[in-house]
């Protein structure tokens, strides 16, 4: 066995700790997976991290203890947010640890077979994975970017045309709850006319609910405060918040690039509701409401 560096001691921790965390994470998430395959995949893999602990194990002569917050962290955000987003960001995190493979590359030969493994690893996560939420992403997404551009632009026209906020609400209500019902019925209709092999009541479904859950989330402020400028700048807020984290997801969960579809989706969003606002003012002075 090579002698090594204190630096390089200081980078097998690193990579110790790495394999421990991933050994425990992996062989909780194998658990709680339905499907005997992909179950099988992961406890495979958690024996695997197991021994590259203690190959590293063998040149520290340190036993390292599991970060046990990281483990519970990584296993809730599988739980509740699926698979494929929580192994994910956990493959986000390794890229770093991809790099310390490499400075040891030509010190330790074992550190090539290991960096293999891991990459090989990573493949085989991402190809196991076929959640129904990420099947039915696009369906989630028609109703969020229906729902934020329609109602987002409804809203600020409704504020200068009634500067009611209760009246603001109701009209918003109203409009949001008949629209989520017809993109739903409408994603229906074209999900079974396609041959995308997708079920066209989950679409619909997936739809409405992604449409509805908008619509709360924007007509909330005009129902909780009087003021209706406040309540579309919050408004505004919350169409913001609901695009940066659905797309932060999506962007984590299929690979995507997430600055690009947020700027693009605000801009979208932003330009109808700014659009709906100055229109909405011209009509309120022209009928003198």
């Amino acid at each position: 066995m090579n002698q090594i560096t204190q630096e390089q001691r200081e980078q097998l921790l690193i990579l110790q700790q790495e394999e421990i965390n991933g050994y425990h994470t992996y062989e909780k998430l194998s658990k709680i997976i339905k499907d005997p395959n992909n179950s099988r995949v992961l406890k495979r893999i958690s024996g695997e991290e197991l021994k590259h602990y203690q190959l590293w194990k063998e040149y520290t002569q340190q036993e390292i203890s599991p970060n046990k917050w990281k483990i519970r962290f990584f296993y809730w955000i599988s739980r509740l947010f699926g698979l494929t987003f929580g192994i994910r960001l956990m493959e986000l995190g390794e890229e770093k640890v991809q790099l310390v493979y490499k400075k040891l590359l030509d010190v330790i030969p074992e550190a090539a077979k290991v960096l293999a493994d891991e990459e090989k690893h990573e493949n085989e996560l991402l190809d196991m994975i076929d959640e129904q939420s990420l099947q039915y992403a696009g369906s989630v997404v028609l109703g969020l970017n229906d729902a934020l551009v329609e109602l987002t632009g409804a809203l600020a026209g409704l504020t200068f045309a009634f500067k009611d906020t209760k009246v603001i609400a109701l009209a918003g209500l109203i409009t949001g709850i008949s629209a989520s019902f017809s993109m739903a019925a409408s994603e229906y209709l074209s999900t079974k006319s396609d041959e995308s092999g997708q079920n066209p009541v989950l679409s619909a479904i997936y739809t409405g609910i992604a449409y509805i859950f908008t619509v709360f989330m924007l007509i909330l402020p005009f129902l909780i405060s009087k003021n209706y400028y406040f309540s579309l700048a919050w408004t505004i807020f919350h169409a913001i918040l609901i695009i940066a984290v659905f797309n932060y997801y999506i962007s984590v969960a299929r690979g995507y690039n997430f600055r690009k579809r947020f700027l693009e989706m605000v801009s979208i969003s932003l330009g109808v509701a700014l659009f709906s606002f100055v229109v909405g003012n011209i009509i309120s002075k022209w009928i003198g409401v």
